[in-house]
């Protein structure tokens, strides 16, 4: 069996700890808390350092972990204590941080904070019977969902520009899962395809498993790359 994402590192030590925080797919959600957070009119950095931690700590070890736990789709060699005690200390770290916001920030963030490791739980163990395992869920919990946290904590308030934003995000994450959902498949459950595509002008061209997955998997790394970006560009003409 290959690798089960192009960014995943061979199984192992400390391999395995790289492999399970998703670093690509990590800080591109991240980027959506930058987006969020300069939306505001007046950025401060402690809020937004405090919402990045938040949600590196719900989502790029929590809910991966989580999701490691159900099922072991990254094959990693983590034991099931490990990761049941890393997705319990790291979502109670989100949520102390979010208990913070409130008493700063004011009760907007409250339902937040209460939706967030619902959102977490349920859909990277499939509760429900797999209910809020859904494209459209990921969309709402991994692209709008930090917009809108990111604004609230900075502002106290919604608004239509963090609103507007959190439906760009969704549309962005949903073209995320639907580029990641069949690259999945073909890395994790496929043996090998055989196939030929006949062109117009009678040229026989052979398909196989790496010719699919590769533009899958360059638009999923070159997305990653972009978002990041461009959240930091956001980042420094709005803090410097």
């Amino acid at each position: 069996m290959g690798r089960p994402s192009f960014y995943a590192a061979r199984p192992g030590g400390w391999r395995d700890w790289w492999t399970l925080l998703h670093p690509p797919y990590t800080a591109w959600h991240l980027a959506y808390v930058v987006f969020g957070a300069c939306l505001a009119t007046r950025v401060s950095v402690p809020y937004l350092l405090a919402t990045l931690l938040a949600f590196f700590l719900a989502v790029g070890i929590g809910a991966h972990a989580l999701d490691e736990l159900h099922g072991r789709p990254l094959g990693t060699r983590i034991s099931k204590p490990v990761l049941v005690v890393l997705s319990v200390l790291s979502l109670t770290g989100a949520v102390v941080l979010g208990a913070v916001g409130v008493w700063r920030v004011g009760w907007a963030l409250l339902p937040f904070m209460v939706i967030g490791p619902v959102l977490a739980v349920g859909y990277n163990l499939e509760l429900l019977g797999g209910r809020l395992h859904t494209d459209v869920t990921f969309a709402l919990a991994w692209g709008s969902f930090p917009v809108l946290v990111a604004y609230v904590a900075q502002t106290g308030d919604v608004a239509p520009a963090p609103v507007l934003a959190a439906a760009a995000a969704f549309f962005v994450s949903a073209a995320q899962r639907h580029l990641s959902t069949p690259a999945r498949f073909l890395r994790r459950r496929t043996a090998a395809i055989e196939a030929r595509a006949s062109l117009s002008d009678g040229t026989i061209l052979s398909i196989d498993k790496q010719s699919l997955l590769l533009p899958l998997e360059k638009a999923l790394h070159a997305l990653s790359w972009g978002m990041v970006f461009l959240a930091a560009s956001w980042a420094v003409a709005r803090l410097t």
